[in-house]
């Protein structure tokens, strides 16, 4: 039996895989929430202090994204040739070199060398966003969204953790002698090293390889759902995915920057309390919006999600200089995003047969990461043209492209 497959499948072993599966999966989110933590909440300052521009500091997360986007798709090929846990060990591997390229940038204070390394970890975050699917590749369709939602929820954890980590990473880094503003990438090596080791072990079966062969055999014993494939939908939900991420990502990674104006002696303190509470907006709820997405319905969760995002920017460009304006409108466009991208999610899979998936999964990656690389890089123009309010409204017009087109959801 290699990689663990079974030889025969039952509706039983179906369950026992996918339980296991959400499991391994959960756990590998939260170690990659708490190694990814640092790099949303530091690249930007890092990225202002090396390049001594702060016109420059959205180049972080572009670049975290760019890397994100350019490997998605090999990664989907890669999971659709010898599995997930193929493409998930490799991606936490990216991130692992990254990590290591990023500290030596901040050492020699070289600024693209700086993004090389953050391009890397964004090649291991394309690992990451894989781990959703994964859970939906043995789901049944009335648990998909709460299994994919399941997943997400993990990374809660370490998407908390590690933005709250930037203070005693400081110490921790003071005192191992790493360079200033890079200290918690000490915790994200740990996380990042359990969570290859996690997936390389555990991940066994391996989900995808069972889905597929259901699917080439049709089990007799094993419940089974004609499939259809609804290319329409299936990019409305793209659309949904990447204009929700692009919308999020692009205030999100001008936060720090415009909050180190605000209150500049507590600047890693307010940064790291309100990168955490954004964050447990992404995840903290999205198993409430999987269930949502399975009984309300994939569109109209999709739905909530713009409605949420607009609340959240219109708060933002209302009262941009209040620092408890703008932590209020960072959580709610985590929780925007969380249900636009859980229901989005699940309404691609549900529209794409079996041996379509993958790919067309990892093309929605690559969409939703390569537009939020590029609304990164505009975003810190932006800041600097009509600042903070100003960017909240022009992401407004996103939100309002994605409710305008959501009959194409229908057809």
């Amino acid at each position: 039996m290699p990689d663990g497959e079974l030889l025969s499948t039952t509706a039983g072993d179906v369950a026992r895989i996918q339980r296991r599966t959400v499991g391994v999966l959960a756990a590998g989110q939260i170690l990659g929430g708490v190694a990814f933590g640092a790099t949303v909440s530091l690249g930007a300052l890092l990225a202002a202090d090396l390049s001594g521009e702060e016109s420059l500091s959205g180049f972080a997360t572009a670049s975290v994204t760019l890397g994100a986007a350019l490997c998605a798709i090999p990664l989907a090929r890669l999971a659709a040739a010898q599995g997930r846990r193929r493409a998930l060990t490799l991606g936490n591997l990216l991130a692992l070199v990254g990590i290591a390229v990023v500290i030596t940038s901040a050492a020699l204070r070289l600024f693209p060398l700086l993004l090389v390394g953050v391009i890397l970890i964004g090649a291991g975050n394309a690992g990451n966003l894989q781990s959703r699917f994964a859970a939906t590749d043995l789901s049944q369709p009335g648990r998909r969204g709460r299994d994919l939602g399941t997943v997400v929820w993990a990374t809660t954890v370490g998407g908390v953790v590690g933005p709250l980590m930037l203070t005693p990473g400081e110490a921790v880094g003071h005192w191992l002698g790493m360079p200033p503003l890079t200290g918690s990438y000490a915790f994200s090596i740990v996380a990042q090293t359990l969570a290859l080791t996690l997936y390389l072990v555990a991940l066994r079966p391996d989900p995808l390889k069972i889905a597929q062969r259901i699917a080439r055999t049709r089990d007799a014993g094993t419940q089974r759902i004609v499939e259809v494939d609804r290319p329409i939908v299936a990019r409305y939900a793209v659309f949904a995915v990447a204009g929700s991420h692009v919308t999020m990502a692009s205030v999100m990674a001008m936060t720090p920057v415009h909050l180190s104006h605000l209150d500049p002696r507590n600047v890693t303190t307010i940064v790291g309390v309100t990168i955490a509470l954004h964050v447990f907006g992404m995840y903290g709820l999205s198993p409430v919006f999987g269930i949502l997405a399975d009984r309300w319905g994939r569109l109209q969760t999709i739905l909530l999600g713009q409605a949420i995002l607009a609340a959240s920017l219109v708060t933002a460009a209302i009262a941009p200089n209040s620092p408890t304006a703008v932590l209020i409108a960072l959580l709610l466009l985590g929780l925007g995003w969380s249900a636009a991208t859980v229901g989005g999610a699940a309404l691609l899979t549900e529209a794409t047969p079996t041996e379509l998936r993958p790919l067309r999964q990892g093309r929605s990656d690559t969409a939703m990461t390569l537009s939020a690389a590029i609304g990164s890089v505009l975003a810190g123009g932006i800041l600097g043209l009509i600042g903070y309010g100003g960017l909240a409204l022009v992401a407004l017009t996103v939100v309002i492209a994605i409710t305008v087109l959501s009959p194409y959801a229908r057809r």
